[in-house]
Formats: C-alpha cells, structure tokens, sequence
C-alpha cells in the first residue's frame, strides 16, 4: 500500500500523510460497495500477497458484462 501512496503522492503533489487520507477514504469506499470476494483480492493485491489487481480487474469486468 505504501507504494499506492507514494504514486498518489508523486501524480497528485500531495503531502505523503494526505496521500494516504486519500488512498483509505478511496480503499473504503470500494470496500463497502465491492462484492466480498473482489473487496478481499484487492486487500490482498495491495499487501502484495495474493490476487493481482489484473486478476481483480478481469473479476470486475466480468462481473459488469
């Protein structure tokens, strides 16, 4: 995750603490609207142990149509 909020940090101009207000209101808001499976693969994907987020995208669109 640490590097999420280093990229938001760099493309945004954010201060790293901002970043990562930014980083887990975004995180929380998938969390809270994605199905369970999709909202556990993408925990996994950012901790770096698991699920890809190609992987979590391919699930995401299928699930869309």
């Amino acid at each position: 995750m640490d590097e999420l909020i280093s990229l938001v940090a760099q493309k945004t101009g954010l201060a790293p603490d901002t970043a990562r207000t930014a980083v887990d209101t975004v995180l929380g808001f998938l969390r809270d609207r994605l199905p369970a499976p999709i909202a556990s693969q993408l925990e996994g994907a950012l901790s770096g142990k698991g699920t890809s987020i190609d992987e979590i995208t391919k699930g995401i669109s299928g699930m869309m149509g």
